[in-house]
């Protein structure tokens, strides 16, 4: 007999953890442009993201479902919501635009994540009385 064999069987825990990969990613992005010029509103916004993904990927990156969650004019950032197969898609497309009306431009990706929440706060924009 070992030594589980004293009249006592071994508790057998096990111990299982489902990950489900998540549906959505979230993109904290800003939109640099040079001063001076005019600035996208909104649907204009959405169009810049739409165009970059054509320009990179095609008619299929065009029709890759993107939202815009949040846009600020102001500061020209937004939070971005994509499917999560076409995460790469849309993080190459932004990153290698490069014009806006005929200006230079650039897409910085600020922060990423499979959580909404994870965007909604930015420990280091905090400001503490």
């Amino acid at each position: 007999r070992g030594p589980a064999g004293r009249g006592m069987a071994a508790a057998a825990f096990e111990r299982r953890v489902l990950r489900r990969a998540a549906e959505h990613h979230y993109l904290r992005v800003r939109l640099e442009l040079p001063d001076g010029g005019a600035r996208p509103n909104a649907a204009q916004f959405k169009q810049l993201v739409v165009t970059a993904l054509r320009e990179l990927h095609g008619e299929v990156g065009a029709a890759l479902p993107v939202d815009v969650l949040t846009y600020e004019e102001k500061t020209l950032s937004a939070i971005l919501r994509v499917i999560s197969s076409g995460l790469v898609k849309l993080w190459s497309a932004l990153t290698l635009l490069g014009f806006y009306q005929n200006r230079r431009c650039a897409f910085r990706v600020l922060q990423t994540s499979p959580f909404l929440l994870a965007l909604s706060g930015n420990s280091r924009e905090l400001v503490l009385d």
